[in-house]
């Protein structure tokens, strides 16, 4: 089937709907990280280190690309995050030169705390997120939103 040639009204409403949702959850979450007395982007960053698939390792380089921030950016942002101890930094053990990122114990409990809350938030704006995705991809609401279960994530849940 060839891809659509045009945009329904529907289809911008529902764009645009995502859009407002997408915008009030970053208000939200850099409204949550700051009652916590840490930047949003400090967050995101330990979200960044903490959700790394197993066999990504927490560089600057990957956080960067998962922040998708600039490289220097990410070493300034790492340097605050340190000095507010959020995080450490420690050398490879093959690679000397490189600087492995870890969370700290008190960034894993500000983390946890964040997380809870974001997930509530995200219970209550689930249903318009999902409809207005099912409105733009084309599929029926919320059963065929699911994104397949992977095999790593099956034996997990068993």
């Amino acid at each position: 089937m060839p891809p659509p040639t045009r945009v329904s009204q529907r289809e911008y409403q529902a764009l645009a709907e995502l859009r407002y949702a997408i915008r009030k959850f970053q208000a939200f979450s850099a409204e949550a990280a700051r009652s916590f007395d840490i930047e949003p982007q400090q967050h995101q960053l330990l979200l960044a280190i903490k959700g790394l698939p197993r066999q990504q390792r927490p560089t600057i380089g990957t956080v960067a690309e998962r922040l998708q921030l600039q490289h220097h950016s990410t070493v300034e942002l790492v340097k605050r995050s340190v000095a507010r101890g959020l995080l450490v930094r420690f050398e490879g053990e093959t690679d000397h030169r490189e600087v492995l990122l870890g969370i700290t114990p008190l960034g894993e409990r500000l983390l946890a705390k964040l997380s809870l809350a974001h997930k509530k938030e995200l219970r209550s704006a689930a249903p318009v997120l999902v409809d207005a995705l099912a409105e733009i991809v084309g599929t029926s609401k919320r059963r065929s939103m699911r994104a397949p279960v992977s095999s790593v994530a099956a034996r997990s849940i068993q």
